[in-house]
């Protein structure tokens, strides 16, 4: 059995103390061997310098770096700067995306969607990046309808993009329907589960109201009921992410794409769940 593939996904660090405890975190989270780090990118390029500093010292380590790269906000002049910073380090991956706009803002900038991006790295750096996208099983909460959202998917695929990243979910069914839907619009890519670990429910739930992934009615009671419990929640949330990401596994999902939040002991609990820490990678 071959080994699926595994990206993990950081935040840039505000503070040396953040760079040293990602440095560690980074560290740890190498002995799973992952196909590669990617580094997020803040609203209207908000992070992008200290963005730009963690792919670099990620990419020196001679791992392989995949920086986001928003596109609301900025302009084709700042994003082929930054195409070129990136290929100048020897960066061969992108996560390409439309991002959201920052507060106060008024102008979306010179790109509108993220197939608008694509198309614009495509015609700037040729095939020289992979390029990733996001996709979104449960419907991107801004989209006009689930339709809409297919297409919206389809054409960034059209535009050029090599595979996509979920937003992450706890229903299974949703990623495997919205695959399947996918497939029926002629959309042959990789699609690769976002995952989720579950260490707290105040902030999973913060994060699932903004970003529109549902938590199931089960699991939400039975977060609420361990309270400030923090080790029944982790227990418990490793139990549901851990069969989750077994399903998706055995009914063909290519890999695995955990948000870590720069933590690194649930995502290789996970793993070593999964008995993907024994299996040789050949």
């Amino acid at each position: 059995m071959n080994k699926p593939e595994l990206s993990i996904e950081f935040f840039p660090p505000q503070t040396q103390e953040g760079v040293d405890k990602l440095r560690a975190t980074r560290a740890q989270l190498a002995q799973l061997k992952p196909a590669f780090f990617s580094c997020t990118f803040g609203a209207g390029g908000s992070t992008r310098d200290r963005t730009l500093e963690t792919v670099l010292e990620i990419q020196g380590e001679g791992f392989s770096a995949a920086p986001h790269l928003s596109c609301i906000g900025s302009t084709r002049a700042n994003i082929a700067t930054l195409l070129s910073r990136y290929r100048e380090a020897g960066i061969r991956r992108i996560v390409a995306l439309r991002g959201d706009l920052p507060s106060g803002m008024a102008e979306a900038g010179e790109f509108r969607y993220a197939s608008e991006l694509v198309e614009f790295i495509r015609s700037e750096t040729g095939d020289w990046f992979r390029i990733e996208v996001a996709a979104y099983p449960e419907v991107h909460p801004q989209a006009r309808s689930a339709g809409d959202d297919r297409a919206n998917f389809k054409r960034k695929i059209d535009a050029g993009a090599d595979s996509a990243i979920t937003q992450y979910f706890f229903n299974a069914d949703a990623y495997f329907r919205f695959v399947d839907e996918a497939r029926a619009a002629g959309v042959a890519v990789p699609i690769v589960p976002g995952i989720m670990p579950i260490a707290s429910y105040a902030k999973l739930a913060r994060f699932s109201d903004a970003c529109g992934a549902e938590i199931p009615r089960w699991i939400r009671k039975r977060l609420e009921d361990y309270g400030d419990d923090a080790a029944s929640i982790r227990a418990f949330g490793l139990d549901v992410v851990s069969g989750l990401c077994q399903r998706l596994l055995a009914n063909g999902a290519p890999g695995l794409h955990f948000y870590t939040l720069n933590q690194a002991a649930l995502t290789m609990a996970i793993w070593r769940n999964l008995g993907l820490d024994r299996i040789d990678a050949g």
